[in-house]
């Protein structure tokens, strides 16, 4: 050998040299002795008490409590060339990562240890040691590049802000480190156990007989004691399947579908748990982007009413039109009431909302009354939003819109609910009477479907009341709702009323309707909501024609 490969050469001595340099000890653990050896950096790692020699017990105990797990499957025998990676956080020292792989069959294991910092690099979350949000996304891509069936699962720890509330933030910060480690004992390196966010945990498995979702909540739901106390956490759990292969879906979309699952498993409280499903989507935009398109709507005009016609059951003709909001998006077209209108709730946008669609029905109604004056008294009804009733200036808008409209006292009729009545009967006496005194009327909508409506009733100034769908639809099928209708009919002319009919499907509703002496009728029989040119086509053709269209029978 010559001589430059003689100084290059590594003998012992110069081996232990590099690893104390490093911050690093090499191990071996041999079941059989119950004896693991340590060379190298021992007391840097923390290991000091241990070096050179010491017990599998000894070693466990070390380790900090939260990752005692970990130190038994680092002892456990496995099968020859089975690798092993785990995390302790030995006391009185940083977070250590163990990596080495089982020899002779389950003989012996031998390995290295260094810090996590280290060893992991900038890939790993500083708290947990799991993988972090981008690196995980890497190898999300990689794994799904390989063909097979894969489940992607994501937990979310249940109110840790109240345990930081309570605890403080460097002892929650153990609670969720002690749950990467758990995470990490419970699943296999290669399912890329990772952090994600403050208090967000997700793995991507392979799909199979053990579901990835139940080993999560196993893993991270046991009991454990931090400080003195005893937690008991939950997650909250959302997955997605994912096929891979030339054709799998990108990464941080996977990631996005998921976490909308996640937030649906929140709705079910503590411990919820959901799939993804399209439900969950609004046709591909995000709850984010439909936050803002509909902030935007109101802007850019998309937000309309459609007039959904209101028949006198008696003589066939149109007597007026129910405004029903509807979005127009630019994109979407349109779009579902049920799908931005709990949404425009949540933002604080129904009094908006209500006053918009105010605006728009009673112009527009104004502009029908003016070219077709053979409509009669044509009257169109707007219903205001849930605590709409309380809500400041709504007098004063509603006598504005009437005057600058020109509308006869009347032709804007205002539906409200029992429910926002029944809230505080004696303020919402005072609001309808003045609405009333400002020109509108007022109905009281889907009546039948309260407990207390008899009660007020006779005290409250409504002009109509609408009898709810589900009694229309059903009345010749049920002998109960042909009854609640008449009772309603008869009480609404009791008290001067006129009374509306929902729901009506068809010719033979309609004659029902009329034999019970009901004013009006409305629903799919006669027209569904249509837009305002629309409407007016069909205004048009009623009045030429001396009666609305309404079909034999239900489609």
């Amino acid at each position: 050998m010559s001589t430059r490969s003689r100084a290059l050469a590594w003998d012992p001595t110069t081996a232990i040299e590099a690893l104390a340099a490093a911050d690093a000890a090499l191990w071996i653990w041999t079941p059989a002795d119950d004896q693991i050896r340590f060379t190298g950096a021992t007391r840097s790692l923390g290991l000091g008490p241990l070096a050179p020699e010491c017990s599998g017990a000894a070693f466990a105990a070390l380790a900090m409590p939260q990752d005692r797990a970990l130190a038994d499957r680092l002892l456990k025998p496995q099968a020859e060339g089975t690798e092993i990676a785990v995390r302790l956080r030995m006391r009185g020292c940083e977070t250590c990562l163990w990596r080495g792989v089982w020899l002779e069959d389950g003989l012996r294991a031998a390995g290295v240890v260094a810090l996590e910092t280290k060893f992991a690099g900038a890939d790993r979350d500083t708290l947990t040691g799991l993988l972090d949000r981008r690196t995980f996304l890497v190898r999300v891509a990689e794994t799904l590049a390989q063909p097979g069936d894969y489940e992607l699962v994501v937990a979310d720890v249940d109110r840790l802000r109240r345990l930081n509330e309570a605890l403080g933030h460097e002892r929650a910060d153990l609670v969720l480190s002690a749950l990467g480690s758990r995470l990490a004992a419970a699943f296999s390196q290669e399912c890329s156990p990772a952090r994600i966010g403050e208090d967000e945990f997700a793995v991507l498995a392979p799909r199979g007989a053990t579901g990835a979702s139940e080993r999560m909540r196993e893993a991270l739901e046991q009991p454990l004691r931090v400080a003195g106390f005893d937690i008991y956490p939950t997650v909250s759990i959302g997955a997605v399947a994912a096929e891979g292969g030339p054709d799998a879906p990108d990464p941080a979309e996977l990631l996005r579908r998921v976490e909308l699952a996640v937030e649906q498993a929140k709705t079910a409280g503590r411990g919820g748990a959901a799939a993804y499903g399209r439900a969950l989507e609004s046709d591909s935009l995000s709850r984010l982007a439909l936050e803002a398109d509909l902030r935007n709507a109101f802007v850019r005009g998309e937000i309309e009413p459609f007039y959904q016609p209101i028949v006198n059951l008696k003589t066939g003709a149109v007597a007026g039109f129910e405004a029903l909001v509807r979005w127009r998006h630019p994109q979407r077209g349109l779009v579902p009431p049920d799908e931005f209108l709990t949404l425009a709730d949540e933002m604080g946008l129904m009094n908006e909302l209500g006053l918009l669609m105010m605006t728009q029905a009673s112009r527009q109604l104004a502009e029908w009354l003016h070219r077709h004056p053979g409509a009669g008294a044509l009257f169109c009804s707007v219903n205001l939003s849930v605590g709409e009733i309380e809500r400041d200036h709504l007098v004063e808008d509603v006598a504005r819109i009437i005057q600058e409209t020109g509308l006869p006292r009347g032709a804007l009729k205002l539906e409200v609910t029992e429910g926002d009545i029944m809230r505080d009967t004696a303020h919402a006496a005072e609001v309808l009477t003045r609405l009333r005194e400002a020109g509108a009327s007022l109905a009281l909508d889907d009546f039948g479907t309260g407990f207390s409506s008899l009660s007020y009733l006779a005290r409250l100034p409504f002009d109509t009341l609408k009898i709810d769908r589900y009694f229309v639809l059903t009345m010749n099928k049920d002998e109960g709702s042909a009854k609640i209708v008449k009772s309603v009919v008869n009480l609404g002319r009791d008290l001067s009323l006129e009374v509306v009919a929902e729901g009506v499907e068809n010719a033979e509703l309609a004659g029902l309707l009329l034999e019970a002496s009901c004013h009006y009728g409305q629903g799919f029989g006669y027209a569904p909501a249509l837009p305002a040119q629309e409407a007016e086509v069909y205004l048009n053709e009623s009045l030429a024609d001396g009666t609305a269209p309404i079909k034999a029978r239900s489609a």
